[in-house]
């Protein structure tokens, strides 16, 4: 047991640091991912026999949950809505194309049976949206014609349509479909898929707006509860579990909801953590010496699907809206396969259903071309093709809150014999770049304007802009007892080699003190120093 935390520790300090690395070099990071899990792997140096493909594939599909959830969390729908239309047509009918586009290939160039070369298709048909995303923000990449924003829902919205596609081929193959049933499946995958990730997703926001837990970070493990949910019951009924978690995402990260600057940061740290969790574990059930043996075929479907199949779909469905011609080409570019083709092509392995070809070392091959090679050179086609536009933020694109100025508040209580009792606040000195967000009167709220009189009793809510950089603040505190010679003093006559008391807690009480203040037993002293 200690033996492997300690693995599990030391691989996930190498991915971070990997992380750092690939920004630098511009190679995507979850290409070193898979490379240092198959490093570890049986064909690696440490020699690491994993081969419980069940277990990866229920891991790497909780993983899926989370990704797939805070694709949909991280989306500013207000800027992805003008490009909505076009990428849902990319990540449905674009998608069945492919799948169908790359069948053909398989089937009439490399020789697969039918069914077996339109479900290597349905794996591959989707775009990886960790990959496109991890290289639009490390290259702070702002495209034109609002293109990233077409790439994000795109890629964050195709792989339920993927999952679909492979799990209706399956049912084919099993002999499990036929006929009706086949349009009953696809009636449900959507049907279900959407109507609950919608009840799903309004029922939380209600939850999260009623119930205000007393402890700091419920609302992220409620929301996490969420998003598992939303993935579970419409798996359970024969619905789209993927397309319901994502449509639970966008729902809740484009509503008013609490603390969603924290469960934003907190999904991007978990996101990380399950990215780093497949793509390790995936290169940890490869076998590269088996991987060889089905490299000319993944090579063929790679240039195949990066050069033709793909383009196609992307011109089939974005010239009739008249896109610009450099646009669709950066778009066809950008289909780079990832985790969730792997991760269906672990379904089709532990599935019943016999497949002559060896799919998940094709699939694997495939994806680590498409990461390697397209994902590393998407910057560079991007200035080629003219696509850069400098003065667009790519981070306005995702529900990050990077392109907010971070407002904070101050409470000003109106004490007795305050100089501003009686003035308007037009007559008060505040100071610049500070306006008087809210008066609370009795208990009153009240918006407040120029001619506004302040009065006795009066609490102003202020608000500034709040510090853009840490410029080496360290905040520290100090328990003040019975032995401490502070006690009784004022602060003024305290001397702290530099610092500066800026808060008392006092019982239950916040003080914000002056010289004048004296220190008490149990106080506990917020003092403001400095680094370096």
């Amino acid at each position: 047991m200690i033996n492997m935390l300690i693995l599990v520790s030391v691989v996930i300090i190498l991915c971070v640091i990997f992380n750092k690395v690939s920004s630098k070099l511009g190679v995507p990071m979850l290409l070193f991912f898979i490379l240092l899990g198959m490093l570890f792997g049986s064909d690696g140096i440490f020699k690491i026999h994993f081969d419980d493909y069940h277990f990866a594939e229920s891991i790497c599909s909780t993983a899926l949950i989370f990704i797939m959830f805070y694709g949909g969390f991280g989306t500013k729908w207000s800027e992805a809505k003008p490009a909505a239309v076009k990428a849902v047509l990319l990540s449905t009918l674009g998608v069945a194309m492919t799948a169908f586009i790359v069948g053909l290939l398989c089937h009439f160039i490399l020789r697969i049976e039918w069914l077996e070369s339109l479900l290597i298709g349905s794996v591959i048909s989707s775009t990886d949206a960790a990959s496109v995303f991890s290289i639009l923000r490390s290259k702070k990449l702002g495209l034109k014609y609002n293109t990233a924003s077409l790439l994000e829902v795109e890629s964050g919205s195709n792989d339920p349509c993927s999952y679909m596609l492979t799990t209706i081929v399956l049912a084919i193959m099993g002999g499990d479909a036929q006929g009706g049933s086949i349009i009953y499946m696809i009636f449900a995958q959507l049907f279900y898929g959407i109507a609950i990730g919608v009840v799903v997703a309004l029922s939380a926001i209600w939850i999260l707006k009623k119930l205000k837990p007393d402890t700091a970070g419920f609302d992220a493990i409620l929301v996490v509860a969420v998003a598992i949910f939303a993935y579970a019951l419409p798996s359970l009924i024969g619905g789209n579990g993927y397309l319901s978690v994502y449509i639970a995402g966008i729902i809740m990260g484009n509503s008013t909801i609490r603390n969603k600057k924290s469960l934003v940061n907190f999904f991007d740290g978990v996101t990380g953590l399950m990215q780093v969790l497949i793509f390790f574990l995936l290169g940890l059930l490869s076998y590269p010496s088996q991987m060889i043996y089905n490299i000319v075929p993944a090579i063929a479907i790679a240039l195949f699907l990066t050069f033709i199949a793909r383009p196609v779909s992307v011109f089939a469905v974005l010239s009739p809206f008249k896109c610009n011609i450099n646009q669709q080409l950066l778009v066809s570019w950008s289909g780079l396969r990832g985790a969730a083709s792997i991760v269906f092509a672990i379904m089709i392995f532990i599935s019943p259903v016999y497949t002559k070809s060896d799919i998940f070392n094709i699939v694997l091959c495939i994806v680590l071309l498409s990461i390697g090679i397209q994902g590393t050179l998407l910057p560079f086609l991007a200035k080629k093709l003219n696509m850069i536009d400098e003065n667009a933020d790519v981070l306005k694109t995702f529900s990050d809150y990077s392109e907010e100025i971070e407002v904070n508040f101050i409470q000003l209580s109106i004490t007795e014999n305050h100089m501003w009792i009686n003035k308007s606040l037009k007559e008060i000195a505040i100071p610049p770049n500070t306006l008087v967000a809210l008066l609370i009167r009795n208990n009153e709220k009240i918006v407040p304007h120029g001619d506004t009189i302040i009065n006795e009793g009066d609490i102003l809510v202020l608000a500034a802009k709040s510090l853009c950089e840490n410029y080496g603040i360290v905040l520290t505190e100090i328990i003040i007892d019975k032995k401490s010679k502070w006690i009784d003093c004022s602060l003024s006559d305290v001397k702290l080699d530099g610092g500066l008391v800026i808060m008392i807690k006092r019982d239950e009480n916040v003080i914000i003190p002056n010289g004048d203040t004296k220190i008490k037993d149990k106080d506990i002293l917020v003092i403001n120093s400095f680094e370096g």
